[in-house]
Order: structure tokens, then sequence, then C-alpha cells
């Protein structure tokens, strides 16, 4: 059995404080009622490590199944409150519906994996200590919890008996930070000589310094190509908002233009300021650019008629931008903070529960091709029965509707049910048709509009897809299982 073998503390020992109570009581007790109140009933409290965890109770009676939810990634130093849904509406649908819903916020901030795994197990014991253990329990989660969800199943198989993760970091911490660190490489040798890809030593500073060598190549042809050649090296899609169609297939001033959307707003944070935090926890740079072929890259992206379209236009010599990467001094990676990513966490296929991901093909900060990595580990390891993948014709990082994740929750329930996977019910348009009959209240999503919150209607939008390969696959040593 090839797992991440991890020391997780001693959930026995938590300490739970009752909401309002203020104090101290001991994990092992008489189970309380969940549910069969009337109305939705919430239990706070805290972790031995500091993290909060929540609990919601549906107003009818509980049918013995608790949706164990991982929250994405928190910003470092960000306020950090324990969350047990991906969204309201869906919640109040897995509510009405009798099944519990219950997270923790993790102890810290920024790349919590390595809190985030014990934390929400110590959540499910807490739940547990109230209410009884639960009859199943359903890991769900997106984006890093997306990531979380994936390792709770690998590493506490026992624990739980399905998984639905969304829009998630699927290939593994490695092999995203690797991803990005290849495109942050290209941005510096081509773009801004003086920012700091990895070691880096003031955050702030060198966020500013990107995004405004980001801004001033938009201004150009020759800048724009060359950040189409940075994002088609992180398979950034050309597609930013899912207010708007996607750009044709050649349009490619638009695919550029909403490379560089995610760029500013996405992937500059995440590669020249919250990497930061990464390397500390980490003891140094996880990431290392050493043995790649950048050409063979670049042919891999589904930008890569795009990069050569922009070089033509702007008159300039892609195949010596290239050679200027590749003959360039490497960055090389700590092994000890590898060693701790490849921990926190990769994936190995070893899944032995029904797990449904889902994912929008315009993501810009966790590609779909996550998706093609974790399935390529499943099924390497002879486990891809388990898994099956849905994916939503839309822009966005996790745009989903509360529909399409309550038609997939349908999907991953009647799994659970007869043992078998229902194929016709997983055809694009039985889900769209499933989320569609759960009325105009459900089918909705949030969107930024001239700078404010809105929430606007959107019809189910399940797609046939295959992901192309993820660039930088990651096999983790077994000295890491």
């Amino acid at each position: 059995m090839r797992r991440l073998r991890r020391l997780v503390p001693a959930v026995a020992a938590v300490v739970l404080v009752t909401a309002g109570a203020g104090v101290a009581v001991a994990a092992l007790r008489t189970p309380k009622t969940c549910g069969d109140t009337g109305s939705v009933t919430t239990t706070t409290g805290n972790l031995a490590d500091g993290a909060k965890f929540k609990i919601k109770c549906p107003p009818g009676a509980w049918n013995g199944t608790l949706w164990l939810y991982s929250h994405g990634y928190v910003a470092p130093g960000a306020r950090n409150p324990a969350d047990y849904a991906q969204d309201r509406v869906t919640a109040s649908w897995l509510l009405g519906q009798g099944f519990a819903l219950a997270g923790s916020s993790y102890a810290t901030t920024g790349w919590a994996i390595q809190q985030a795994l014990p934390d929400q197990i110590a959540a499910k014991q807490a739940f547990s200590a109230d209410f009884g253990a639960p009859r199943q329990t359903v890991a769900w989660g997106a984006s890093l919890g997306g990531m979380v969800t994936a390792g709770l199943i690998q590493d506490f198989p026992g624990q739980f008996s399905a998984a639905l993760p969304l829009c998630g970091v699927l290939a593994g911490g490695e092999a995203d930070w690797n991803l990005g660190v290849d495109s942050g490489f290209a941005f510096q040798k081509l773009l801004d000589p003086v920012v700091q890809v990895v070691n880096i030593t003031d955050r702030a500073a060198n966020r500013a310094s990107a995004e405004d060598a980001a801004v001033a190549a938009q201004k150009t042809p020759q800048g724009q190509a060359r950040l189409a050649l940075v994002s088609a090296l992180g398979d950034v899609p050309g597609w930013f908002t899912p207010l708007t169609p996607e750009p044709a297939p050649a349009d490619f001033a638009a695919q550029e233009q909403n490379q560089f959307l995610w760029q500013t707003t996405a992937d500059i944070p995440f590669g020249f300021d919250f990497r930061a935090e990464l390397e500390a926890r980490a003891g140094g740079n996880p990431s290392s650019t050493v043995g790649v072929n950048f050409a063979r890259q670049l042919r891999l992206s589904p930008d890569f008629a795009e990069v050569v379209a922009l070089y033509k236009a702007a008159g300039l010599n892609l195949s010596g931008d290239l050679a200027t990467l590749q003959h360039a001094r490497q960055i090389v990676a700590s092994p000890r903070a590898t060693g701790y990513l490849a921990r926190n966490v990769s994936f190995d296929g070893e899944i032995r529960i029904p797990v449904l991901s889902m994912h929008t093909i315009g993501d810009g900060l966790i590609t779909a091709e996550n998706e093609q990595a974790y399935r390529s580990a499943a099924d390497r390891d002879g486990n891809g029965g388990f898994l099956r993948q849905t994916f939503i014709d839309r822009a966005g990082h996790c745009a989903f509707t509360p529909a399409e994740i309550v038609a997939d929750i349908k999907v991953l329930l009647n799994r659970l049910r007869t043992g078998h996977w229902p194929s016709a019910a997983l055809q694009p348009a039985a889900l769209n048709a499933s989320a569609a009959a759960l009325g105009t209240s459900l089918n909705i999503f949030a969107a930024n509009v001239n700078g404010k919150a809105t929430v606007i209607p959107a019809a189910p939008a399940f797609q046939a897809f295959s992901p192309a390969p993820y660039p930088r696959p990651f096999d983790p040593p077994r000295s890491s299982r």
C-alpha cells in the first residue's frame, strides 16, 4: 500500500468548548441529538491546536451522514473562520435533506495542509463526541480544500465513505508549485530581471515588482507575446470571466488579455508573494526547473498556437526566447523543502472509496489539467474505477452554481447507495437536466459586477471535456508515501 504516512496528533486528546458556554468539557461524553429540533442548530468550539470548528445539524431528523467540508486557501495572516460548506445555498439543500455538516478553520493560514488534515479529523471527532459517530462521512472541499479532501481520503481511508473534491489542487503540492516556478522563471528571464522567483525576501516589494512589469508588458505587442508564453508555461487558460463567452479559438488577442487578468489577479500574488509563506514552512525552496525542456512544455500547452501567433505578430523570435530560458541558470530545489511539500501533500492514486470531482474548464488559478494528473495517478495504481470527473463549461475559479454541485452530490449519493456509478446520470445532458430541475434559486452564482458582488442566474453548464496532460506531474518518492 503506497500511502503517505504522517504522525497525527492524538485526536482523542482534543478539548472542545461548547458554543456560548465558554467552559472546557471532556471529548468523551454522552452524545446529544443532532437535528429534529425544527430549525438548523449550530455548534462551535476550539480544537487543541487553536483551530475552530463549526457543526450544523439539520432541522429534521439527522440521516446519519456527515459532510465534512474543507475550506480553501486563506492568504497569510487573513481572517480564518471555520466553515462548513461551499456556499450557503448548497448547505441549505443538504441540511434540508437531513445531512449534518461540519468543518474546521485549520490552525494556520497559507499552505496549511500539515494542519488541515489532522484538524479536519479532529473536527469529525468533535462531531462524534457531541452527536455520536456518523454512519457515513463524505469528505468535500474546494480549491486548496479540494486538495485537503483528497489528502484526507488518502491518509485516513477508513474514516470516509466517499469524496467530492471541487476545483482541487489534485496534481499535488510539489507538482503545483513546480508548474508555478516554470512560469515565474520565464517571467523573470523575459520580463522582470529583478523579481525573485524563489527564496523571496520581501513579499510586498516582490509582488509589486511583478505586477508593475506585467502592466508594462501588456502595453506592447512584444510584452503581450511574452506574457502569453509565461501563461502557456503555467497552462493559464485564455478565458477569465464567467460573464462573457469563451474567446474564439483564433482570437489570440482576447485570450492573452484574459491571461493578463489571471496573472495580475491570481497567479502573480501566489507566485511572487504567497510563495514566501510556503518557503518559510517548508524550510526553503521546494521547486526546481532542472531538467525542464521549455520548448517541450510549450508544445504540451493548449496555448501553444496562441504563443506562436503572438510572437510572429510582434516580430519576436520564439526559439530565441526559449533558448534563453533553456540556457539560463536553473532553479535548484532544497531537498528538505521538496520532502516537506511532497508530504503536504502528493497523490499516489491510492483511493478505495468513490470520488467524484468537479472543475471549471476556464480556471486560471488551479487549472483543469489537475484532474488529468489525479486521473493518471488513480489509473496507474489500478483504482480508476473509483473515480469519476465532471467539468463545467465556464470561466472562473470554483465558479459553480449550487445546482451543479447538488447534481454531482446526487450522483455520489446514488453511487453510495447502489455500489455502482450511474453511467447514464453522469452524462453532461443528464447532469444539466438534474441541475435545471432544481429551479432558479439554485441555478445562480456570485460574480463581481462593476466592483460589487452580485448574484446572477446561470444555466447548468456540464460538458464532456478531456483536459490536456499536466505539464509537471510529480510522483512522490517512496519515502514520502
